[in-house]
Order: structure tokens, then C-alpha cells, then sequence
């Protein structure tokens, strides 16, 4: 068969724009659930008083989708409210953005059940393993290291700056307001898609509407990741504005992402090797991938987790193993205030989660997952 390319990058488009209409929404919400969550911890949390508890809330805490969850455990360890075992904990259970790739699958990809269900088991997971280490840790007699590299640095993602008026309008206003537009003409679509359904009379336009999605988020993440020169947030943190502005950022960031990581696999799968002998090579080498994927999900942010999860929902027969092991070794955003901050810690959180994630990934091969 003769491979057209425009038909594949259509598909494509189609496909991550699909699974970015409920993403967008997760995301949303997980945004407001975040900023009350923060501010409660940010002024009533005092350093707590049993090795335990560390451990338990960094881990439950890490556990809400999103990289919000680790920024704000990474500033409670700055300031010396939580200990390195809650730190671990909450980097050890977090999926990072790649929750939503998963609470986000939809009627384009194949298994809606058993990508629920790998949230689910790796989340499990992830609050099991951080916990328990975590807890080892403080145990231990690990104390604070925390130190400073830059006193002025900008901390958290959320961090109110000076607003630029000389700022680009397709940053400020445009293109955030087109996503959050055909978030909300995606999100019944979207929502039907969870019990594999979906719009009859609307299947035309939402499969436009997807297109069109997936590309104003590319194009809109590169200009800010790659053109714009101010890389900081240009809102106030204390509106309801402020917070759908970062959440679009984050909505951009996931579905340029899962464009990437849908482009490469299914190149690699049905143009260069071929399904079939895919299927033989995952089989052959699925120890192979486990190590992989724990590699992939230590990377910094959230980019790795989101191609492991986007690798799971869409390749036919990848192994839970894997998924797993990228759950365990990714950071989320919270990493970043580490190594900027505080970069021996944070290798050495990266080290460890990276170590767990080979460990904990080889057992659940081991036990059949």
C-alpha cells in the first residue's frame, strides 16, 4: 500500500487533538484544585512531627495530576516544612502531565478501559513504592541539605512577575483564547468518548475541530517555549484569569507533546518496521523497553512520561511493566526548582527514583503486569 503522507499527518492531528479535548478539561480543573491546594499548605503547613507523615503526605499529594503537586512539595522542602522521604515520596508518585494523557484517552485510541485501569495501577503504585521509601529514607537519619544556589531565583511556576504590555497579542489573548474556545466545542465530544461513544452528527466537525486544536497548541507552545523571550508566567496568581492562562500553557505544552510522541511511534510502526513485525520485536525485547522507559521518564519535566503513556495508549500489546517504571522515574515540573535551586538534592532524588523505577519495573514484569 502506498503511504500518503498528508492522510498520516491528518490522522495524527486528529488524534492528539482528540485526546487534548478532555485533556484540556483534567487539566483545568486539576489547575483549580492545585492553586486551593497551595494556598492552604502554602501558609498553615508546619513541619510535621512523625517520620511517617512525610512520606504519606508527599506521596498523596504527588499522587493529584499534574506537575503542580511537585512544585509545591519542592518549595515545602525549601523551606524546610517537609523532609527528604516526603520529597521522594512525592516525586516517586507523580505522573506528572502524563495523568492526563491517560484520564484523557478517548474514542481515538483502541482500549478506553485499560488506559483508565493503567492510571489506576501505576498511581497505586507509585503511592505504595513512595511511601514505603520515602518513610526508609526519613528513617534512616537522611537530614536537610537544602541550600540555595540562586537567593533570587524565581521558584514556582505559579510565581507572579511584572506584566510585559508590549507582549505579543496572540500570546496574551488570542491563542489563549481559541484553546480554551474549542476545549469547551471538544469537551462533549471528549467526555462521550470515556464509554467509547461519541456525537454521530458532530463527528465531521469535532474531527476538524481536533485538526484545528493541535495545531493552534503547537503552534502556540513553540512560539512561547522557542520565540517569546520571557519564559516566566505574565499573570497574577490571585484570579481565576491567572489560573486558566497557565493551565492553557500546560493544555499547549501535553498535546504538542502527544502530537510528537503519536508522529514518532506510529512512523516507526506502520511506515518504517511494519506492524507485524513490530508486534514480534515488543515481544523480543520487552526487557529492553522497561529500561527504556524508565530512561525516557527521569528526562526533566514532563516530556518523557507523556511519550511512555502516549507509547502505551497506542501501541498494541506494551507492556504495564513499562509504564510503570516511567511513573516511578519521572519528576514532574518539580525537578526543575531542584536542580535550579538545590542541584545535589535533586540528582540525587532524580538517582534514586531512576534506581526504583528498574527495580519496581522488573518486578511487576516478573509478576505478569
Amino acid at each position: 500500500m502506498e503511504f500518503n503522507f498528508f492522510s498520516f499527518i491528518l490522522d495524527i492531528f486528529d488524534a492528539s487533538g482528540g485526546i487534548g479535548g478532555y485533556v484540556s478539561i483534567s487539566i483545568i480543573g486539576f489547575a483549580l484544585i492545585s492553586f486551593v491546594t497551595k494556598k492552604k499548605l502554602k501558609g498553615e503547613i508546619k513541619y510535621f512531627r512523625y517520620k511517617w507523615a512525610h512520606a504519606l503526605i508527599g506521596s498523596l499529594i504527588g499522587a493529584i495530576p499534574g506537575c503542580g503537586a511537585t512544585i509545591i512539595i519542592a518549595s515545602l522542602y525549601k523551606n524546610k516544612k517537609i523532609s527528604f522521604g516526603g520529597l521522594l515520596a512525592s516525586f516517586i508518585s507523580t505522573l506528572g502531565e502524563g495523568s492526563f494523557v491517560l484520564l484523557g484517552a478517548s474514542n481515538e485510541t483502541a482500549n478506553i478501559a485499560g488506559n483508565i485501569n493503567g492510571y489506576f495501577t501505576i498511581t497505586i503504585f507509585g503511592l505504595i513504592v513512595g511511601f514505603i521509601f520515602g518513610f526508609i529514607y526519613d528513617i534512616a537519619g537522611f537530614k536537610f541539605h537544602s541550600k540555595n544556589d540562586k537567593k533570587n531565583l524565581i521558584n514556582d511556576k505559579y510565581s507572579q512577575i511584572k506584566k510585559d504590555d508590549h507582549k505579543p497579542i496572540f500570546i496574551e489573548k488570542l491563542g489563549i483564547n481559541i484553546i480554551l474556545l474549542i476545549s469547551v466545542l471538544l469537551a462533549p465530544g471528549s467526555i462521550m468518548g470515556l464509554w467509547g461513544g461519541g456525537i454521530e452528527i458532530l463527528s465531521n466537525l469535532t474531527y476538524w475541530l481536533s485538526i484545528t486544536f493541535s495545531l493552534i497548541c503547537i503552534i502556540y507552545y513553540c512560539f512561547y517555549k522557542f520565540i517569546n523571550t520571557d519564559k516566566n508566567c505574565f499573570c497574577n496568581e490571585n484570579n481565576l484569569k491567572s489560573i486558566s492562562y497557565h493551565a492553557v500553557m500546560d493544555v499547549a505544552m501535553v498535546v504538542t507533546y502527544i502530537f510528537i510522541g503519536l508522529f514518532i511511534t506510529n512512523f516507526i510502526i506502520d511506515v518504517i518496521i511494519g506492524t507485524e513485525k513490530f508486534e514480534i520485536l515488543l515481544t523480543s525485547s520487552i526487557y529492553i523497553i522497561v529500561f527504556l522507559s524508565a530512561i525516557i521518564g527521569v528526562i526533566p519535566g514532563c516530556g518523557g512520561m507523556i511519550a511512555v503513556a502516549v507509547a502505551f495508549i497506542t501501541i498494541p500489546n506494551f507492556p504495564m511493566a513499562a509504564l510503570i517504571a516511567a511513573g516511578i522515574s519521572t519528576s514532574g515540573d518539580g525537578i526543575f526548582t531542584m536542580l535550579a535551586e538545590n542541584k545535589r538534592d535533586g540528582v540525587i532524588v532524580s538517582g534514586i527514583g531512576l534506581l526504583l523505577a528498574l527495580i519496581i519495573g522488573y518486578l511487576a514484569l516478573a509478576l505478569g503486569f
